[in-house]
């Protein structure tokens, strides 16, 4: 797996932006508070650094974690001192408990094969009561429905060649939170229109 994500960034230009960076960035921010002392926050699949850069910015500590080396040096040059860890999913993360404040992750979620022991592993490094900040896109049946109406998007949506493993919608991804000790504080919706929103915005606590 990690050579098929090796290949995924050798085949990306840099400095592409996030997709609905202005979005989540501005949510990610709004939930974490500069202190001091600065937050430890993991930034969990961090592309090239984009977020681990504006959080930074605003006096947060990222650590920023990824499944590729070369999304790793990218974030190294975008954000210069960070502090950074690769991270194969079926492993343990590589740091150690209760040592983070907040745990970003940003359009992640649906990649991962196997979220349970995922999500148990972002629980185990999180302090008692630390918070998730996590956003994937939208699939409930009014999103679908609303793809549905555009074989454009419909195509998008479910591309067969997508990396995207899972489909979330408010109805399974917070029971599966529940199940995993995290305590759900906050889940909107964001995004395209108000029938057929496309991101899902989550805010947990670790139980």
């Amino acid at each position: 797996m990690s050579e098929q994500h090796e290949a995924i960034w050798a085949a990306l230009p840099e400095g592409l932006e996030p997709e609905g960076y202005p979005l989540r960035r501005a949510f990610l921010l709004e939930h974490v508070d500069p202190g001091p002392p600065a937050p430890t926050v993991l930034d969990v699949g961090c592309g090239e650094g984009w977020f681990s850069e504006a959080l930074r910015e605003a006096g947060a500590d990222p650590v920023a974690v990824d499944v590729a080396a070369e999304a790793l040096r990218r974030a190294e040059r975008r954000v210069p001192g960070l502090v950074t860890r690769l991270w194969a999913h079926d492993e343990p993360l590589p740091l150690d408990d209760n040592s983070v404040d907040v745990v970003w992750a940003g359009e992640v979620i649906e990649h991962v094969a196997d979220i349970a022991p995922w999500l148990s592993e972002l629980r185990r490094v999180l302090k008692p009561r630390g918070t998730l900040l996590l956003t994937t896109p939208h699939v409930g049946r009014a999103a679908l429905l609303g793809a549905a109406l555009s074989k454009r998007r419909f195509a998008e949506r479910f591309e067969p060649r997508s990396d995207h493993v899972h489909f979330l919608a408010p109805s399974t991804l917070g029971p599966l939170l529940d199940d995993l000790g995290f305590d759900v504080a906050e889940m909107t919706l964001a995004g395209g229109r108000p029938l057929a929103r496309e991101t899902i915005l989550v805010r947990a606590v670790r139980a």
